[in-house]
């Protein structure tokens, strides 16, 4: 049983975001991952993504304010606006969707391979995921 609405292909989001003006896209990275690997870029859709680390970076311990700082980004229990997470490879993303979804907002959706995607035979990313599928991102 899936806790949350789902997940959806990195194209798949792109694609809702595109259609409903009202959803957003939450980066749940770490700080250091935007600045130095890259981020998504939605100008195109006319919004800014949402920056909000799961866990918090040095520590390494789930962000104690992740749903304050939501909040900050104008999400709201019941409002019904959707909210696509992403993540380095559709790990943390999901467990950001579930915390969202236990506290009333969303509908709220995972990308599946995050912006880098998983590990290749080679021990290297970048070969699935936001970024692999062509969608805009940007070096901060």
């Amino acid at each position: 049983m899936v806790d949350y609405a789902g997940d959806l292909t990195p194209q798949d989001a792109w694609e809702l975001l595109r259609g409903d003006g009202r959803a957003i896209l939450v980066d749940v990275r770490t700080d250091p991952e935007w600045r130095y690997v890259g981020v998504p870029d939605t100008t195109a859709l006319g919004r800014p993504v949402g920056f909000v680390e799961w866990v918090d970076f040095p520590a390494g311990r789930p962000n104690p304010t992740f749903l304050d700082q939501l909040d900050q980004l104008g999400l709201r229990p019941g409002d019904g606006r959707p909210v696509v997470f992403l993540c380095r490879s559709g790990v943390r993303s999901i467990h950001a969707a579930r915390a969202a979804t236990a506290a009333g907002l969303g509908p709220a959706y995972n990308i599946l391979q995050g912006f880098e995607g998983g590990l290749d035979s080679d021990g290297h990313r970048g070969h699935e995921g936001w970024r692999a599928a062509g969608l805009p991102w940007r070096q901060s």
